[in-house]
């Protein structure tokens, strides 16, 4: 509930601070007196957008605080955590606003933006929110209302799982035909390419290798050169290097005995020959493998030429990445043979998911009719007591193909002059007719949904006499269970409430402030008064006064 209201240089107002009842309040004052700028700063802290012209004073920033006693934290912990805000019993909502037109929005003194502070808000007070008049016409209202009177919630939840299951089936399995149309149109293609490639039988980076055995065998000639050369130096002449390293040896062996320092000298020139030695014989070995062959060439460069033009088709450059596309097409190709299996496995699941869907969704339809008279009955009662007494509603229920809330379109339809034809309610009611089906549909609503915070702005607009006194009755019971803010020109109303705020304006030079402060006892004697009978107000107005506030 909001326990505190603080104002600062705000239009008319220069500085305001009223301590609200948790019950039904009542805000009266003359036309003009400012009523309606309150609404407007208690619309700031609840999201709505302003401009620089709310500064009275340019040199000083407006600022608009509300105090709200959370009487249930667990309800708003989700909102709190997801941004960073620490939740207390007692949350402060304030809104700044400079000369300039800039506004900032804070929560407990963190700094939140509009669309998540009008989130938060229109769980703490319904103004101009969900439940305004003119979201009675709306589809979703009416639906909304209908299952509250129902209690349906538990089924609805229930029942929402399942209708987002079904609805998933149903993309996963169009999902699946429109993929098995599609290989189907490139079927018979994606075949001819595997076909060419498992035809050339790739190994893993032998396009890489030919390439160098080619370089190689190209070359021959002058490689078995370069090696014959070569093993003629190390030993195939009158005196080789193998046999020179070798007497070197044998010099140095001679020595040793008289200097033992040559003898590492003598052990690395041992390991020299026996290195050069394994040299020769590895290139004698190379020598008899290398052989120029035309016909092998000839070979090689066709296979690389194969190679070559599939990865120039693939537009790829290595063996492995023709390999891999191999594997890919072969994937391909053995998934579509499960394709059938997996979309007639899926068809079957849909099947029993809409079953599931259509049996939940008549289960929804069997109470929402079945509380279409009670509500109707109530409803109409109620519009008796306010002053409309040739005034019905009546609930139509159509069957609609099946989404998130079942297959029922609920439709609230009006008749205020009791002709039997019942048009929808947006066409054909008027503004206070309205306010006063918002009324009644709220006091009965109210008993099934934790309305937050309600404010009724002049609900008693073209009512006076009884029908006000009932209207009033009704609010007063309103406020027996949660908190109700009412701005009301009737002093039927007006006695019902149990705290009574008035409005007024005060001029001092040229300078007009607007106040807002809580009456006594006596004060609304004389103020209910007042509203009766005119400025002064007659002994029989006093007595119509006390008789209002004690009835």
């Amino acid at each position: 509930m909001l326990s505190k209201l603080e104002i600062h240089n705000y239009i008319l107002i220069d500085q305001l601070s009223v301590d609200l009842s948790s019950k039904l309040s009542v805000i009266t004052g003359e036309t003009g007196a400012g009523k309606s700028i309150i609404m407007g700063a208690l619309g700031l802290i609840l999201g709505d957008r302003a401009d620089s012209s709310v500064c009275r004073d340019a040199s000083k920033k407006c600022f608009i605080e509300g105090h709200f006693l959370l009487h249930d934290k667990n309800v708003y912990q989700s909102f709190f955590s997801e941004h960073d805000i620490e939740l207390t019993d007692d949350l402060i909502i304030r809104r700044e606003i400079n000369a300039q037109g800039k506004s900032r929005a804070f929560i407990n003194d963190t700094p939140i933006n509009l669309n998540d502070l009008r989130q938060l808000t229109s769980q703490l007070v319904d103004l101009h929110q969900q439940f305004d008049t003119l979201t009675l016409g709306d589809t979703d209202f009416q639906r909304t209302v209908m299952d509250a009177l129902a209690a349906v919630q538990k089924d609805l939840t229930q029942y929402q799982s399942i209708f987002h299951k079904w609805k998933e089936h149903q993309k996963q399995l169009s999902d699946l035909i429109l993929q098995r149309d599609e290989f189907e149109k490139t079927e018979s293609y994606k075949k001819h390419l595997l076909e060419e490639l498992a035809a050339l039988q790739l190994k893993e980076n032998e396009l890489e290798e030919i390439e160098k055995e080619l370089k190689f065998l190209e070359n021959a000639v002058t490689i078995k050169g370069q090696i014959d050369h070569s093993l003629q130096i190390l030993d195939g002449t009158e005196n080789p290097m193998v046999q020179q390293l070798k007497q070197i040896a044998h010099n140095l062996d001679s020595i040793v005995k008289w200097q033992p320092e040559f003898a590492p000298l003598l052990e690395r020139l041992k390991a020299a020959q026996i290195e050069l030695v394994d040299v020769a014989s590895e290139l004698s070995t190379w020598q008899d493998k290398i052989d120029f062959d035309d016909k092998k060439m000839s070979q090689l460069q066709d296979r690389l030429s194969e190679g070559y033009s599939l990865q120039k088709k693939h537009k790829v450059q290595t063996t492995n990445e023709l390999i891999s596309i191999q594997n890919q097409l072969e994937q391909d190709l053995t998934a579509v043979l499960s394709l059938d299996d997996a979309i007639t496995h899926l068809s079957n699941q849909v099947k029993a998911d809409e079953k599931q869907v259509l049996e939940q969704a008549s289960a929804l339809s069997i109470k929402r009719n079945k509380e279409m008279a009670p509500f109707t009955k109530n409803v109409n009662q109620l519009l008796h007591q306010v002053g409309m007494p040739n005034a019905k509603i009546k609930v139509s229920i159509d069957e609609v193909p099946c989404n998130q809330w079942g297959k029922d379109k609920i439709d609230f339809l009006f008749d205020a002059n009791n002709t039997q034809k019942f048009e929808p309610i947006k066409k054909v009611a008027s503004g206070g007719e309205l306010s006063r089906l918002m009324l009644c549909i709220k006091s009965l609503v109210a008993k099934s949904i934790d309305l937050p915070t309600m404010i009724f702005d002049e609900i008693d607009t073209g009512i006076s006499g009884e029908p006000a006194k009932q209207v009033g009755l009704l609010l007063q019971s309103l406020g027996q269970t949660r908190q109700v803010l009412c701005i009301t020109h009737q002093p039927q109303i007006a006695a019902k409430g149990h705290a009574h705020l008035f409005v007024y304006k005060e001029q001092k030079g040229a300078t007009t402030n607007t106040f807002l402060r809580m009456l006594t006892p006596a004060e609304r004697i004389q103020h209910i008064a007042l509203m009766i009978g005119g400025d002064p107000p007659s002994k029989s107005a006093l007595e119509n006064a006390k008789e209002l506030l004690a009835s």
